[in-house]
């Protein structure tokens, strides 16, 4: 017991000692490239004075008080307006313009030509942005309403016949003109616009789901584009528990779910 006890004693011994002899290596951080370096060092700032900050003042205030729909009828847009406008509507795309081959030149943009686009053409964003989510409303609606149980394909071919009837000028150029139009101005298109019920879902998912469609359908739509569950001449469809008369007149193209998709027969009433 003693031996053992004078052994543990030399081992604690020893391993102090060893722990004590090490050493660990000392890192240094490499030195910053001369590009680098020169890089993260401050700009230099312009001497401040009078001239500068009454420039910097005046300058704001123009931003400050300029608007697109202020802008006289009569009378010439001054090259300072011009100027206030663009500062204060920065708009990343249009960086863009300069890059691509064959874009007019600068000169040809003139006071005269803008003057016409804002009081003519220009909306303001938070208009765009309004309608862009209005629309996506009503195709929701629309998907919800008429395929909320089918599957992906089902919602995505109502989303299509949407599309493909706002990409005919045969029926309005919208989401919302397209869903809810009426005929005789008593009959509606989609049943579910003439109810007399509120539109908006009640069951989330579903919800969700019929939105997320409508969001991605949509966003093709807008860069001039149509889903490709169905060819673009199809524009009409019925739930399969159905038989209505006019289904007659038209050509079959496609059986998704509880639906049936039709186009026109004649090539004539395809009016893309």
């Amino acid at each position: 017991m003693a031996l053992f006890a004078a052994g543990f004693v030399l081992f604690v011994t020893l391993s102090h000692a060893s722990a004590q002899d090490m050493r660990v290596a000392e890192v240094t951080p490499a030195d910053l490239p001369v590009q680098l370096a020169q890089a993260r060092e401050p700009a230099p700032q312009p001497k401040l004075t009078p001239e500068l900050l009454a420039a910097y003042v005046a300058r704001q205030q123009a931003i400050k008080t300029f608007s697109a729909f202020d802008v006289p009828q009569t009378g010439s847009v001054t090259t300072g307006m011009l100027s206030a406008y663009v500062d204060s509507h920065a708009n990343p795309a249009l960086a863009a313009i300069d890059t691509l081959e064959g874009a007019a030149p600068k000169s040809s943009l003139t006071a005269d030509v803008l003057a016409n686009y804002a009081t003519r053409r220009f909306v303001p964003t938070i208009k765009k942005v309004t309608v862009a989510n209005h629309e996506r409303l009503c195709l929701t609606q629309a998907i919800y309403h008429e395929a909320r149980g089918e599957s992906d394909n089902g919602q995505w071919a109502v989303a299509n016949i949407i599309i493909n009837r706002a990409m005919s000028n045969r029926y309005p150029t919208t989401m919302c003109g397209v869903v809810y139009q009426t005929t005789g101005g008593t009959h509606c298109q989609f049943s579910f616009a003439c109810d007399g019920r509120s539109d908006m879902g009640t069951e989330r998912a579903a919800w969700n789901k019929a939105n997320k469609i409508a969001d991605a359908a949509f966003g093709e739509f807008q860069h001039g584009q149509r889903p490709d569950v169905l060819p673009k001449s199809a524009l009409f469809y019925h739930a399969k528990s159905v038989n209505p008369g006019w289904s007659n007149t038209f050509r079959e193209v496609a059986q998704i779910g509880a639906h049936v998709f039709y186009s026109p027969k004649r090539a004539a009433d395809i009016t893309q």
